[in-house]
């Protein structure tokens, strides 16, 4: 069996909507040495993307990252497309445009009218059925979801989406070009918000339902998800990144296509937020205020504390998980064991009674039993 090939660095690269995702996934494709033509309905949109993914380009060399010659060269790679037959010789086209199903039937429909019958069409859309959008097409086999997570530079994971009628060589191509580029890629069924955006509904809804019902804000909440979960963002600061709008969306597609399951219901705080266009970092005010002098509200949580290490010595003959009594850390100021427990021949292991508290070290490797005390 061959193993699959990225497409080849000759092959043009074609991206329509200059938004965030757009701009981020056609300097990906520059970045690798395809030649990119970007295309966006919204006059001089294309361009400006162009010039902010250039001006990238020259802060990585700046820090070293790239040297100045390939910054160059590969803005010079990025091109701007006026209209669709300007994509004509594109061996893929990602579509990264509103999420809405029958817009994006209208525009691969288009494209199918001018590109090659070899040319892949890839979606980035985040949770709507591949299937469904191929479905409206002459050559549904040939169209497949390429889904990328913001910002498209920075993250590596990229969902590699098969519909129905989608041909098994070209999602392995797409996941081989994924991979060429530097991103794990990870193939997925079409299913309603594939793997990720279906994951993560919870940490999104769950976090609406406390704030809706009072239970805490959202620096709080994201506060506790950072700190005690461990979460590099909390679900409020994670939403404002993406957009409310997007965010919103993809509830909305994963919710109406489980006919309406209850965990995925959208909340009304978030509807409200994005119908006022207050849609997180990129309009300036979302859950919070990004405007320039605004403060983020602190949140009400406690300071750490110290905690006390108490131990207690516990009898048993069951020899897993014991330690013995000279390998804990000298600073718990132990109880002695009784002499009793020691002439009984009976295993003595040391349990932590404090949370949050490494236990002592495990029986040295060479040492099949526990050393009786």
């Amino acid at each position: 069996m061959t193993q699959p090939q990225p497409l080849p660095l000759i092959c043009t690269v074609a991206v329509i909507g200059a938004g965030a995702m757009g701009a981020g996934i056609a300097q990906v494709a520059a970045s690798a040495g395809h030649n990119v033509w970007l295309l966006d309905t919204r006059p001089d949109a294309a361009a400006q993307a162009i010039t902010g993914i250039r001006a990238q380009f020259h802060k990585m060399a700046a820090k070293g990252k790239l040297s100045a010659a390939q910054a160059q060269a590969a803005g010079e790679r990025l091109h701007v497309a006026h209209q669709l037959a300007d994509l004509a010789d594109a061996g893929l086209v990602i579509e990264a445009i509103v999420e809405n199903l029958p817009i994006k039937h209208t525009l691969f429909a288009d494209l199918e009218k001018v590109v090659s019958t070899h040319c892949i069409l890839a979606s980035n859309t985040s949770s709507i059925s591949i299937t469904a959008i191929g479905a409206a097409l002459r050559h549904p086999e040939r169209v497949a979801g390429l889904h990328f997570f913001n910002p498209a530079p920075l993250m590596a994971l990229v969902e590699v989406v098969s519909g129905l009628a989608t041909r098994p060589d070209v999602a392995d191509t797409l996941l081989a070009t994924a991979t060429a580029w530097g991103k794990t890629a990870v193939h997925a069924k079409s299913t309603p918000g594939f793997i990720v955006n279906r994951v993560a509904r919870p940490y999104y809804g769950e976090a609406l339902r406390v704030l809706h019902e009072g239970g805490a804000d959202c620096a709080t909440l994201d506060a506790v998800m950072r700190e005690a979960g461990g979460f590099r963002m909390g679900p409020f600061e994670l939403m404002d990144m993406i957009g409310l709008d997007v965010n919103y969306a993809v509830t909305c597609s994963v919710w109406q296509a489980y006919f309406n399951d209850p965990r995925y219901t959208p909340s009304l705080i978030q509807r409200e937020l994005t119908d006022a266009g207050f849609l997180g970092k990129k309009s300036g005010r979302g859950f919070y205020d990004y405007s320039a002098g605004a403060e983020k509200p602190a949140p009400s949580t406690e300071a750490a504390q110290a905690c006390p290490l108490k131990w207690q010595f516990v009898a048993t003959r069951t020899p897993r998980r014991r330690w013995h009594s000279d390998l804990l850390p000298q600073q718990c100021h132990l109880p002695t064991v009784p002499a009793a427990m020691v002439a009984s021949s009976k295993w003595v292991r040391w349990r932590c009674l404090s949370p949050m508290v490494v236990p002592p070290p495990a029986m040295p490797p060479n040492q099949k039993h526990p050393t009786p005390c």
